[in-house]
């Protein structure tokens, strides 16, 4: 493809921005634009032609003005996330389902075939059958909570718009993201940056969960690589079958987090964590599985993540902390 015209909403969040700066240097688009409720910051490219837009997706008007038949590939970031839609189950179906099959029906009309790159989560999966067994995406989802219900609705309609030729979709399931900086969101699994970034900052955290849960993680350098790759897979890839892919990841417990944050941090940050039990936030968290048999990402060319402890020291390397 020799000009890539692309658009990223949701791009004032922590994963918008950290793709847009890998596209940025990248060097392969010719365009971008970056929306979100509220206006995102451009990369810095002298090369790459940037316009960043405020606004809501589910305008008709504005999807209108965004969705243009010169797209050639569009990254579904947006959402509002596991607690927060829990919370106001109206806001997230707003968000999670109804912005996004405006969007979804608005580029099938006016850009057929435009490739979608649409980021889901394994929140789609309720518990596991069993402890310790490894999901695929052969497994029926099952979701345990309302973010996870509606971005499973929104893969189904991507993957039905992709099989009849109308979008060429690529729906990837995130693991959770460690360690984001910034402030805390409003997924369930916030506390899982929090109680590494406040700590190495100098600053408390909460613990809300039981250090015996586990979870499925990934480092957000690997998560960008894989949005670059999942934009750059040829269709034939998926030789006519389901667009969806359990991302690769690795299993930590809450327990061994911590003991990685020691390792980095020392006994000063690791003090900083207090246990505070929350039952939503745990019953949330409980009702993901932590294992995955991600055999389909590897064949498709998705990268493996590294150690917990590297994640770590990627945060350290490229947010920088205040006691480090």
């Amino acid at each position: 493809m020799s000009r890539m015209n692309i658009l990223i909403t949701g791009a004032g969040g922590f994963i918008g921005q950290a793709l847009a700066t890998a596209l940025a240097a990248e060097g392969k688009a010719t365009s971008l634009i970056l929306t979100d409720v509220v206006e995102p910051a451009a990369p810095h490219s002298a090369q790459l032609t940037t316009r960043c837009v405020q606004g809501d997706l589910t305008s008709q008007k504005l999807c209108d003005s965004l969705l243009t038949r010169d797209l050639t590939h569009v990254f579904l970031l947006h959402g509002i996330m596991s607690g927060a839609a829990e919370a106001n189950l109206e806001l997230g179906i707003k968000v999670n389902m109804d912005a996004t099959r405006t969007v979804l029906d608005t580029l099938r009309t006016v850009n057929p075939g435009v490739r979608v790159i649409f980021t889901s989560t394994t929140a789609v999966y309720g518990p596991p059958p069993s402890p310790g067994f490894s999901l695929t995406e052969a497994n029926a989802p099952c979701p345990g909570s309302s973010y996870g219900a509606q971005k499973l609705i929104s893969e189904t309609l991507l993957n039905d718009y992709s099989r009849r030729g109308l979008l060429d979709g690529r729906i990837v399931r995130l693991p959770t993201v460690l360690v984001r900086p910034g402030k805390p969101t409003g997924a369930a699994s916030s506390f899982a940056s929090s109680i590494f970034r406040e700590p190495l900052n100098g600053q408390k955290s909460t613990l809300p969960v039981c250090k015996d849960l586990s979870l499925w993680i990934c480092s957000p350098r690997t998560i960008v690589k894989n949005l670059l790759h999942a934009r750059d897979l040829p269709t034939k890839a998926y030789q006519g079958g389901s667009r969806v892919v359990n991302l690769p990841g690795v299993t930590v417990s809450i327990h061994e987090m911590l003991e990685a944050l020691k390792a980095i941090g020392g006994q000063e940050a690791f003090d900083l964590v207090k246990e505070q039990r929350d039952a939503p936030t745990e019953k949330i968290v409980e009702s993901w599985p932590a294992k995955y048999d991600t055999l389909k990402a590897k064949e498709l060319g998705f990268t493996e993540d590294g150690t917990l402890e590297q994640t770590l020291k990627d945060y350290v390397e490229d947010y920088g902390t205040n006691k480090l």
